[in-house]
């Protein structure tokens, strides 16, 4: 059975999907003020592989992920460039589709913008201030974070030294990554310097960060989430704001189960467009590094943990899975077609076993590696290889790298 580490629970629960015939599952996307790197790419590539193995598993899942193409850092980013802001964000969606494609990343079924779900946004701020949650201050919207009395229950967040005096902020994000402990900004009034307000009945303006999601979710999902999957940073606030925003609108859960992946460090220090230490897919493919060379060095580690890359990792790791692949090919070679041969049972049971403890991709590639370590395909019968060669095609259909 499929166990999945919990942020909420803080344990490795068994997984049971809020609808059993179609898993929904909302992940983060990347805010767009600039390119993607390999850091960025991470948590989508391990947001992958837990919708690829649910589908192996045999489910029906239905995956969304925002654009955050309205925020702060776009605006800020746009002015920097003197650009218009869709243009930039235009340019930078592009370029993200064409990398998911590169890293074999499935299009989800929902790839929206923040910038079209404005409505949604609206709708979800209504009724959170007729519920009484939310208020006008001046130009602006804010929630009252000690309104819903279940804040901060993703994060763990200690109530006890929250302040007396009341306080807003009034950006979309603060780094680093402390508690803004007061209420967050949901609407901001018009700023005509910016140019990308919109008229609604809240007044013009425009959404912030942190209904942006919450929007998107309301406006594509029609019921609670079996699964929000997204990186650590957006653990601290943005999370619990989102929580905060769907579940006192719409009475119900947002999500059962809340999936977190670490950082990818750029030798030893945070991968950040801020840091100016990025690596970019192409500037592995410049190194002579393949798509599923890229693809494997990021997900051949515990998705929960920090990994540490630089190029003495990522030369190991292309080593090591062209190796791999070689031996694949090899049985594929001397396979007889064999559709309808059962796959191998030993080398999905070797996958399967440790991509149920919460998808150790790590453990489980091993496995299998072992499993063939000493396999001659020349020395088995048609039935054997094809039996091998279909176990890995559908392990592959996981992985995305074998083949």
């Amino acid at each position: 059975m499929l166990k999945l580490y919990n942020t909420a629970s803080k344990k490795l629960e068994a997984f049971e999907p809020v609808n059993p015939k179609k898993v929904s599952i909302f992940t983060c996307g990347p805010s767009i003020y600039r390119r993607a790197h390999i850091g960025n790419f991470r948590t989508f590539l391990y947001e992958d592989v837990v919708v690829r193995y649910l589908e192996y598993l045999g489910y029906t899942v239905k995956r969304g992920m925002n654009i955050t193409d309205l925020e702060d850092k776009a605006l800020l980013e746009a002015q920097k460039q003197g650009r218009p802001l869709n243009e930039i964000t235009e340019e930078n969606i592009a370029q993200f589709v064409n990398e998911m494609a590169l890293l074999r990343i499935k299009h989800p079924d929902h790839l929206a913008r923040a910038s079209d779900h404005v409505e949604d946004a609206v709708n979800l701020i209504e009724t959170l201030m007729k519920k009484g949650y939310a208020y006008r201050y001046r130009d602006n919207i804010y929630y009252d974070a000690l309104k819903f009395t279940q804040f901060g229950k993703i994060a763990h967040l200690d109530l006890s030294d929250w302040p007396e005096k009341k306080r807003r902020f009034h950006l979309d994000n603060y780094p680093p990554n402390w508690w803004n402990k007061g209420d967050f900004i949901l609407w901001y009034g018009e700023k005509k310097a910016l140019g990308i307000d919109w008229d609604t009945r809240i007044g013009r303006g425009r959404p912030a960060w942190n209904v942006q999601d919450a929007s998107i979710i309301v406006g594509t999902m029609d019921e609670p989430l079996s699964i929000y999957c997204g990186g650590v940073d957006n653990l601290v606030r943005h999370h619990d704001y989102n929580v905060a925003v769907i579940e006192a609108a719409r009475d119900h859960e947002m999500a059962r189960y809340w999936m977190h992946g670490g950082h990818l460090l750029s030798n030893g220090e945070k991968m950040a467009k801020s840091q100016g230490n990025e690596y970019y897919t192409s500037t592995l493919l410049d190194m002579g590094y393949s798509a599923e060379e890229i693809r494997f060095a990021v997900i051949n580690h515990p998705y929960r943990e920090a990994l540490n890359f630089s190029k003495k990792y990522m030369a190991a790791s292309s080593e090591r899975l062209r190796a791999f692949r070689v031996k694949a090919a090899s049985l594929r070679k001397t396979a007889q077609p064999a559709a309808d041969q059962a796959p191998n049972e030993r080398l999905t049971a070797a996958f399967e076993t440790h991509m149920d403890e919460d998808l150790n991709v790590q453990k489980a590639f091993t496995a299998v590696e072992q499993a063939l370590a000493n396999v001659d395909p020349y020395a088995l019968s048609a039935s054997e290889t094809a039996g091998m060669v279909n176990a890995l095609e559908k392990i592959d259909s996981v992985l995305q790298v074998i083949f």
